[in-house]
């Protein structure tokens, strides 16, 4: 592969002058550095036997699923963030700050309301509800047929996210290195398949852990070495200064702008919650710790991660950038090929950073795994089958999680077949299903008066919204010519956060009209316009709500604290969490006069609105 790279002035302008590059010459792994990579593998795969073997052995749905509801903080933290900084996000975020600057590091002030909510809100409701699928909060709240198509919805979303999550770093590090393609694809895919299958969700959890560390130790190491090659900290920040890669606070309010504060720290919050308040992965994670204060906790935790993973991410693009000072180096691959040239010399080093890259792949796909396994069963079979003995139950979920396992490697090759410019549109359509999914949870806890035609009504126009944005946006940017500095991909395709989620990266060269300006949205803004869709759409088709008690947060009775009692009733604002499901189920055959009256007074009282 032969990689362009232009001569810069200014960084304003390219000039003409163009130097050839060949990669292949980088390509220079040593047995060490495989050593390092199988090493990772075999750690991986020891953490998923020694919980096969041990403990209740896996014997059990609560086990296998739900690690006995018995983890502590620590350990759920560095798993929610393992889950979220996806392979794709360690290539992507460098080559966004060495591409475009530092604005989008402003994306950690999303990062406060994006953990806080889900920590206040989210969790109490789900914990105390003593749930292990997030959907089956949509049948209590709304009806079956709600809580069977959230649950489609998060399928179809996982399923084209976990083959891009294995190919792609495989992609990036056989262009660059020669890295052995469809080895690494199959390594990763079946070791990661048979440890999520052999020791639940524990070992899920635990190699999480273990793979973190080695992503931080792997960007570390990246960071180090190249501030060292460099010339320094003082010749790093003079070169980014100097090509304008330090940004200053954008508080341009048009929605269009790729980023700005407002689409970073505002639309960047609904990303934030459609990773970290909804989705079955994380939702897991918490239902998964010893007590409700364990899962708020761990939710805090995850807050200084994420910033510490978000800085390590954006220095190496200013290092990268600082290296390439004098050239601006159009391939795809650009992180990768940077690393490989950092670390060359120093056996070991290569390797430590693809184990990080490949750490980042292996936590997204088995939280994957385990959480679609989770759904399947809890959603789909056990309504179905509700006299299955726990040993089939136990086993079957094991099945399907190799199933989807196996899945995984057959999407990994159908990305393989769609090339480039495919895998950027499956990164949207990941990131466009979050928000409808968002908005219908969001319809469910806080407004009393939704029902379940309104849910219904709502998650499919958000859905059709949604890719009724997403692919006009792909369509209308594929008409624009290539800007003359990047012969290869303008558009660079990004997975941030979570969980979540993906950004697709582009330049624009004029101002667009009509509908093409409703094409150019910010993809920061999806998640947040779809889920505002779901709930207006949802509210307009609700007419009448019978609300299962302890399904609502009381969102608008906080808001309206300083209203008399009386009135906050009358407006439907008073619902307290509930008890557990048992506890319910008894107050409901002990008290049903009460609970006959509640629904009574409910009724009057949208009667009376």
């Amino acid at each position: 592969m032969t990689v362009c790279v232009k001569k810069h002035t200014i960084f304003s302008n390219c000039s003409q002058e163009t130097i050839k590059m060949d990669p292949s010459d980088q390509k220079f792994f040593t047995v060490i550095d495989y050593v390092i990579f199988a090493v990772l593998l075999a750690a991986s795969m020891g953490i998923g036997l020694y919980y096969a073997l041990s403990g209740g052995r896996q014997r059990t749905t609560q086990e296998f699923l739900m690690a006995d509801r018995s983890m502590g903080c620590l350990p759920v933290s560095l798993s929610l963030i393992a889950s979220f900084q996806s392979a794709v996000a360690i290539i992507g975020v460098p080559a966004e700050i060495y591409t475009h600057g530092t604005q989008y590091w402003f994306i950690g002030c999303a990062y406060i309301l994006g953990l806080f909510i889900p920590a206040h809100i989210f969790i109490p409701v789900f914990y105390r509800l003593r749930v292990s699928s997030a959907y089956q909060y949509l049948e209590l709240r709304f009806s079956k047929a709600v809580r069977i198509c959230g649950t489609f919805t998060f399928i179809f979303q996982m399923v084209i996210y976990m083959g891009v999550c294995v190919y792609t770093p495989a992609f990036a590090l056989n262009a660059v290195t020669g890295f052995e393609l469809w080895g690494t694809v199959l390594a990763t895919g079946l070791v990661c398949t048979l440890y999520t299958t052999l020791g639940g969700l524990k070992a899920v959890i635990w190699t999480d852990v273990f793979q973190t560390v080695v992503m931080f130790a792997g960007q570390l190491a990246v960071i180090v070495v190249g501030v060292q090659k460099t010339g320094g900290v003082a010749d790093v920040w003079r070169k980014v200064w100097e090509g304008n890669r330090i940004s200053g606070l954008d508080l341009n309010p048009d929605p269009t702008e790729r980023h700005t504060f407002w689409t970073l720290g505002v639309g960047g919050v609904f990303l934030m919650l459609s990773l970290y308040g909804v989705n079955q992965a994380q939702v897991q994670r918490y239902l998964s710790s010893r007590t409700e204060k364990e899962a708020v906790r761990s939710c805090y935790m995850v807050f200084p991660s994420l910033q510490l993973a978000l800085a390590l991410s954006c220095v190496m693009g200013l290092v990268m950038f600082a290296r390439y000072y004098m050239f601006i180096v159009c391939f795809p691959q650009m992180v990768i090929y940077f690393v490989m040239d950092m670390l060359h010399g120093l056996p070991g080093l290569p390797g430590l950073f693809i184990a990080c890259l490949f750490s980042a792949a292996l936590s997204t796909i088995s939280s994957a795994f385990n959480s679609l396994a989770t759904v399947t069963m809890e959603d789909l079979i056990k309504p179905q089958y509700p006299a299955m003995t726990e040993a089939r139950a136990t086993l079957l979920s094991k099945v399907l999680a190799m199933s989807y396992g196996l899945l995984c490697l057959a999407m990994a090759y159908l990305t393989h077949l769609m090339g480039d410019s495919v895998l950027q549109v499956a990164l949207k359509i990941f990131g466009m299903v979050g928000g409808p999914i968002l908005g219908l949870f969001c319809l469910g806890m806080f407004f009393p008066w939704a029902n379940s035609i309104g849910a219904l009504v709502g998650l499919c126009a958000g859905l059709v919204v949604a890719f009724w944005l997403g692919i006009g946006s792909i369509l209308n940017r594929s008409t624009r010519p290539l800007p003359l500095e990047c012969g290869t991909n303008a558009t660079i395709a990004i997975q941030t956060a979570f969980n979540n989620t993906t950004l697709s990266i582009s330049l624009f060269f004029s101002q667009p009209s009509g509908l093409k300006r409703f094409y150019s949205l910010s993809y920061m803004w999806y998640s947040g316009f779809n889920c505002t869709t779901v709930i207006l759409i949802g509210l307009i088709i609700s007419f009448l709500t019978d609300v299962m008690p302890g399904t609502l947060y009381p969102l608008l009775g906080k808001l309206f604290c300083f209203l008399p009692e009386h009135l906050k009733k009358k407006l439907c604002c008073v619902t307290p969490l509930g008890q557990t499901v048992s506890e319910r189920i008894d107050l409901i055959a002990k008290n049903l006069p009460v609970l006959n009256f509640l629904i009574f007074s409910s009724s009057l009282c949208i009667t009376q609105n």
